[in-house]
């Protein structure tokens, strides 16, 4: 007989996940995975103004064991740490905190952490706090859309060819879907196009258009 693949810490963590949820009106907060590939986590975050620590931390996790455990140890390990350092938090010490996890695994501590530092740059990018101010271009644009799913087929609008134009210029950007404006998802892509480009430092307007 096989030898169980997880700990008693992460099988602890699975059956009990602490911070599990969503927090009203987040400062930051981002969505990690596709339901494609089986694994999604989306983390959000609560930030003291003054001292620029995690004050509050949720996750919701669409996936395996793995998955919530390591969502629920990222928001242990995040919680009252400054924004710093909760962004040099690793996916070996989330591994590590939890008595290891199966090599074929690793892959839901990396998501956890990739959630985790996609919310503190989110938070961030509102917040006028990007060191690095990079010029917005179409890559920038079209990376983002990357993490906007298409409803119909759980993956992402660039992976199924909805965007058939991308336009950056003097601030502005916009975003043409190949779906008819009266679309059953149309208004809900639209929201999250929004939501994902907006923030971009120098970006004050974003557009999206759908085919007619």
């Amino acid at each position: 007989m096989s030898k169980f693949p997880y700990s008693d810490l992460v099988l602890e963590h699975f059956k009990h996940p602490r911070n599990v949820g969503e927090i009203e009106d987040p400062d930051g907060k981002a969505m990690e995975g596709s339901p494609a590939c089986g694994d999604m986590v989306s983390v959000h975050i609560k930030v003291d103004e003054a001292t620029k620590t995690i004050s509050d931390i949720k996750f919701q996790s669409y996936g395996c064991a793995s998955n919530i455990a390591t969502g629920s140890i990222i928001t242990e390990l995040a919680k009252g740490k400054t924004l710093e350092e909760a962004k040099k938090i690793t996916w070996k010490q989330a591994s590590e905190a939890l008595g290891g996890l199966p090599p074929i695994k690793a892959h839901c501590s990396v998501l956890a952490v990739e959630g985790l530092r996609s919310a503190i740059r989110d938070y961030e990018e509102r917040h006028g706090l990007v060191a690095e101010k990079v010029p917005t271009t179409r890559e920038v644009v079209e990376k983002r859309l990357k993490k906007v799913m298409n409803p119909l087929s759980g993956l992402d609008l660039v992976r199924t060819k909805l965007v058939s134009e991308i336009e950056v210029k003097d601030g502005k950007v916009k975003v043409v879907i190949d779906l008819p404006p009266g679309h059953q998802f149309a208004n809900a892509i639209r929201e999250e196009v929004v939501e994902k480009i907006e923030p971009l430092w120098d970006v004050e307007e974003v557009e999206v258009v759908f085919t007619e």
